[in-house]
């Protein structure tokens, strides 16, 4: 393995170091040192990497929102459809593809820990992330729930059902230990995660049919 391997490899577990320590004990209850060993680092590294523990904490938050877009663009662009039937087509293979990560990737617990802090908390952070993130994203999906409902994208019911769709699936994940007792399943494992996109999806097939105009 190369020096730049080498690099990536600390800043990637960095990272992931971040995302499960700030998630579980906040920013100010997080110290370097605790970074540094659960990354198997050395303190400087934080440092040369992401000029402190602030800059690594907003690596975290630029990571998750990554990861997220990438996954649902991998599910299809969410300006192709043009019709209502089309809309509504997308908006399945995007709830599919996000409760898969959300709900069916076991790293999404650190990610899911780590944003709910942020976001709901004022700061640099929650600002930067619904700015350059929720933001958008909500509105792109807005404009495709109101092309599968004929609905004006501002609409506040719009609003509301994509936020409301997002809420169901985020549940699943911070949930997991009261889902799997009262389902009686071991764990949330690929079929499990099939039976929560399934559920979801059909929430929203019903919920795009109500507001259908």
């Amino acid at each position: 393995m190369n020096v730049s391997e080498n690099k990536n490899d600390t800043r990637t577990n960095l990272i992931a170091a971040g995302l499960a320590l700030f998630g579980r004990n906040g920013f100010e209850g997080t110290s370097t040192r605790e970074l540094a060993a659960q990354a198997q680092t050395n303190i400087a590294s934080i440092a040369y990497h992401f000029g402190g523990k602030a800059g690594l904490r907003a690596a975290c938050a630029g990571a998750v929102a990554e990861r997220v877009t990438d996954v649902l663009d991998a599910a299809g662009a969410l300006d192709d459809a043009t019709t209502q039937q089309a809309a509504a087509a997308q908006m399945e293979r995007l709830v599919r593809a996000f409760v898969q990560l959300i709900v069916g990737t076991p790293e999404a617990q650190d990610m899911v820990a780590f944003m709910l802090r942020e976001i709901t908390g004022a700061g640099e952070i929650a600002e930067t992330v619904y700015a350059s993130f929720v933001e958008p994203r909500h509105k792109a999906l807005c404009t495709l729930w109101a092309t599968a409902t004929g609905r004006h994208p501002d609409d506040a019911d719009v609003k509301l059902a994509v936020f409301a769709l997002i809420g169901q699936i985020v549940y699943f994940r911070i949930a997991s230990p009261f889902v799997t007792r009262r389902m009686g399943w071991d764990e949330i494992g690929s079929a499990e995660t099939q039976k929560v996109a399934d559920t979801v999806i059909a929430n929203l097939r019903d919920a795009i049919e109500r507001q259908r105009i």
